[in-house]
């Protein structure tokens, strides 16, 4: 059974930067996504990246995150700039997956990874 490892958390100040990790044994798809969750809220999608290469962000962190891929070593990536403490979030990345036609679809995803926490101070 596949799995993903995320890495690459970790503590910031803000306006600081952080680059996320996703290594997936099972990443037989180029879909991807990044969310969020903060300890008693829902998640939040804050990227994702379909089949195509095509990309969609979360208005909260548009111009600031950058999804990306390495298909040929089932890598994935988010990059994190200029953060934020609202940025402060245990992230998850998710594979093997279908988005819906708009970014609040319902969405299919078969793989998650296990979560990296991030922690921005002011």
């Amino acid at each position: 059974q596949g799995r993903l490892v995320e890495s690459g958390g970790g503590s910031v100040q803000s306006g600081g930067s952080l680059r996320l990790s996703c290594t997936g044994s099972a990443y037989s798809t180029a879909c991807m996504g990044w969310f969020r969750q903060a300890p008693g809220k829902e998640d939040e999608k804050v990227a994702e990246m379909d089949g195509d290469g095509k990309t969609r962000y979360a208005d909260s962190v548009k111009g600031r995150f950058a999804i990306s891929r390495d298909s040929a070593q089932n890598k994935g990536y988010l990059q994190m700039n200029d953060l934020k403490p609202e940025d402060t979030d245990t992230y998850y990345c998710a594979a093997d997956c279908v988005w819906g036609d708009s970014w609040s679809d319902a969405q299919t995803i078969n793989y998650w990874g296990q979560g990296t926490q991030v922690t921005v101070s002011s």
